[in-house]
């Protein structure tokens, strides 16, 4: 039989599941599950409860009690980096919009020269030299929904735009175009993983939250990479959503030698 904690979770879980305690709900008191499960030790049914917290699906609000986690994501298109926009409204609000998304979107942002990690120097191509980094921790209604941090090579950004530690209301991409490297190419790596302690501290995640990580790599028309943004999306705030087409030439006949070549 399993340990008294554990059906407690199971059952309250399950209730979650199938609507019976929707989002925003108050769960029964810690009194009323010690009833209810024939336990007097209120670190039984704390344990059972912590389960839930470190899952995602409760928060406590005390003196309240615990309540059924309200979650609204945000629908996160990583192809959407060189669709059109109008020019006064930065890429992050413009999202929203297309979205219908009708919540407050604010970003904080920081800018530094920094030494690259081996992330971003492998991807840029670079041996000793700086880079800038646009450090950006984007929010929704005040809440913190994820963070999207652009390395550039200082000798290319140093002295533009590129450097305002504030919104630029035509892009940054518009910037780098500006400054001889229009962003023609990308190349999206996704990872999942669980977050770093700042990448907690930014994002002020509860325990457990994996995140996922893009990586993208802008390139040139000379193909020189020029930029490498990495995003980082809680995965309790976000549904990744990639469109794609259907290339008539993948129905044409090719030597084999050819596939994948473009």
């Amino acid at each position: 039989m399993k340990p008294i904690y554990q059906r407690i979770a199971d059952d309250l879980r399950e209730q979650i599941s199938d609507g019976t305690l929707p989002p925003g709900s108050r769960l029964p008191t810690e009194a009323d599950l010690r009833e209810k499960y024939g336990t007097s030790a209120r670190s039984t049914v704390r344990q059972g409860l912590s389960l839930l917290v470190n899952e995602g699906l409760i928060v406590p609000q005390r003196p309240k009690g615990y309540f059924v986690r309200e979650i609204r994501p945000l629908v996160y298109r990583p192809q959407s980096e060189f669709r059109r926009r109008p020019p006064e409204v930065d890429i992050y609000t413009d999202l929203l919009a297309a979205e219908g998304d009708e919540r407050r979107p604010a970003q904080d942002i920081e800018v530094s020269i920094v030494e690259p990690n081996i992330t971003v120097r492998t991807r840029l191509q670079l041996k000793d030299e700086l880079v800038a980094v646009r450090r950006r921790t984007r929010r929704l209604d005040g809440e913190a929904y994820n963070i999207n941090d652009s390395y550039a090579p200082l000798s290319l950004v140093e002295g533009s735009e590129w450097m305002t530690p504030s919104d630029v209301a035509r892009g940054t991409n518009q910037v780098l175009a500006e400054l001889g490297k229009e962003l023609v190419r990308a190349l999206d790596e996704i990872y999942v993983r669980m977050p770093t302690p700042d990448e907690v501290r930014r994002l002020q995640l509860g325990p457990g939250t994996p995140v996922a990580e893009h990586v993208v790599t802008t390139y040139a028309a000379d193909d020189s990479p020029v930029q490498v943004t990495i995003n980082v999306v809680p995965g309790d705030r976000h549904v990744i959503v990639y469109e794609r087409v259907k290339d008539p030439r993948d129905f044409e006949e090719r030597p084999r030698s050819d596939w994948g070549a473009e």
